[in-house]
C-alpha cells in the first residue's frame, strides 16, 4: 500500500473516532436502554435500507448497544417484495434477516396485508377491473405463504394486517375489504400461521387511543377468537403528539386489548414536537399537507421549553409502560435518530421534527438516561 493510501486511510480513521463519530461510540459505551428493560420488555427500533446495509457507520453502534428487537421500515412491505405478480425480490428483506440475526436481534416482519402499500397488481385483472373475490385470496394466500416461509423459524413475529379499522371503529373500506369482505383479516391470520405455526402473529395499528378505534379493534379479535384464529398480540403504534392524547387514554386502550388474552406491543413509537395541519392526526401515510413556515417552528433548533416538554412526555410514557410491564411484550421506536424519521416529512414535507430518543449527532436525548434510571430503580 502506497503512502497517500496510508494517509487516507488514517484520516478517514480519525474522522469516524471524532466529532459525532466518537460521540455516536461514547453514547454506545453508556448505560444502555435494552440492559436496562431487559427484564420488563424488549427495546425495538426501525431499520431503513442505509442501516439494514450498514452504510450510515455512526450509527451501527447505538443499534447494537441499545435495541434487542427490529422492524424492517419498509423492506418486507408487499410493493417491495413483489413489485409485480409471481416475481419476488427477497435482496433487501433478505439482508435484514441476516444484519438482525448477526446481532442475536429479535426480528419482526412488518406488514404482510396493508392497503397503503400493496402493489396495484394485486386488486386487479388483465381487464383492468377489480378482480374476483376468489382470486384476490389466492393472491393474498400465495405472498403470505412465500414470505413467511421463508423466513420461518427467523422472524419472530409478523405483523398480519395494520389498519383495518378506522378511528371511528368502523372497518376500513380498503380494496381487501371491498372485494373479499370482513373475512381477509381471518384469512390473513389463517395463511401466516399455516406457512409458520410457531410464528407469532399481530394485528397493529395507529391511534388506537381513540374509544372508537378501541371498541373497533376489541370487536374484531374477539370475533377472530371465536372464530378458532389465535392473535397472538395487538400493536398499538406510538404516533404521538407533545399534548396529545391523553397518557388516560392510551391506557384504557392498553388495558382493554390486554383484556382480551393477548400481549401488548407499542409499536412505531415517536413523538412529534410540531404543531399538527389539524386538530388530531393519525398516522393515514396518504394524508399530506402543503409546507407552511408556521408549522416548521424549530429548523433551527429545539429551545429549551420543548425539550424538558418532550422530555416529560416520553417520562410519562415509559411510566404507564413499566407500570404494565406485565402486558407489555415490546416498545418500538420508529426510526434511531430524529434525522432518520419519517415526519420530517409526514404529514408536511421538509420540515424538522425531534421525535426520537437520539438526536442527529448520534447523541442520545438527555432524558434517555431518565428512562434507564426509571427502569433500573
Amino acid at each position: 500500500m502506497n503512502t497517500t493510501k496510508k494517509l487516507a486511510m488514517l484520516i478517514a480513521g480519525c474522522m469516524l473516532l471524532s466529532g459525532p463519530g466518537l460521540l455516536a461510540q461514547q453514547a454506545a459505551q453508556r448505560g444502555t436502554l435494552k440492559a436496562a428493560f431487559a427484564d420488563k420488555f424488549d427495546i425495538g427500533t426501525a431499520l431503513s435500507l442505509k442501516q439494514i446495509y450498514e452504510r450510515d457507520k455512526m450509527v451501527m453502534p447505538l443499534i447494537e448497544s441499545q435495541f434487542n428487537a427490529l422492524t424492517a421500515e419498509n423492506c418486507m412491505k408487499a410493493m417491495y417484495l413483489q413489485p409485480r405478480e409471481g416475481e419476488f425480490n427477497f435482496k433487501d428483506a433478505d439482508r435484514f434477516v441476516e444484519y438482525g440475526e448477526k446481532h442475536g436481534m429479535r426480528l419482526i416482519g412488518h406488514t404482510l396485508i396493508w392497503h397503503s402499500q400493496a402493489p396495484a397488481w394485486f386488486f386487479k385483472g388483465k381487464d383492468g377491473r377489480d378482480v374476483s373475490r376468489e382470486v384476490l385470496i389466492e393472491r393474498m394466500r400465495k405472498h403470505i405463504h412465500t414470505v413467511v416461509s421463508r423466513y420461518k423459524g427467523r422472524i419472530k413475529g409478523w405483523d398480519v394486517v395494520n389498519e383495518a379499522i378506522l378511528d371511528n371503529g368502523e372497518w376500513r373500506r380498503s380494496k381487501f375489504y371491498d372485494i373479499i369482505g370482513e373475512d381477509f383479516v381471518r384469512l390473513a391470520f389463517q395463511f401466516a400461521r399455516e406457512a409458520d405455526p410457531q410464528v407469532q402473529l399481530y394485528y397493529n395499528d395507529y391511534s388506537m387511543f381513540l374509544k372508537g378505534k378501541r371498541k373497533g379493534v376489541v370487536s374484531m379479535v374477539r370475533q377472530l377468537q371465536q372464530q378458532g384464529v389465535k392473535v397472538d398480540g395487538i400493536g398499538m403504534q406510538g404516533h404521538l403528539n407533545i399534548d396529545y392524547p391523553k397518557v388516560s387514554d392510551f391506557e384504557d386502550s392498553l388495558l382493554a386489548f390486554a383484556a382480551l388474552g393477548v400481549k401488548v406491543m407499542i409499536t412505531e413509537m415517536d413523538i412529534s414536537v410540531l404543531p399538527s395541519p389539524r386538530q388530531t392526526m393519525g398516522a393515514e401515510v396518504s394524508t399530506h399537507f402543503k409546507y407552511d413556515k408556521q408549522l416548521n417552528p424549530y429548523a433551527k433548533g429545539l429551545p429549551a421549553d420543548k425539550e424538558q416538554q418532550l422530555a416529560q412526555r416520553y417520562k410519562d410514557f415509559f411510566t404507564l409502560f413499566l407500570k404494565h410491564r406485565d402486558k407489555i411484550d415490546r416498545v418500538t421506536v420508529w426510526g434511531v435518530t430524529d434525522g432518520d424519521s419519517w415526519k420530517n416529512n409526514w404529514p408536511v414535507p421538509g420540515r424538522t421534527d425531534y421525535p426520537l430518543l437520539f438526536d442527529r449527532n448520534y447523541q442520545p436525548k438527555s432524558f434517555v438516561q431518565d428512562l434507564i434510571k426509571m427502569a433500573t430503580k
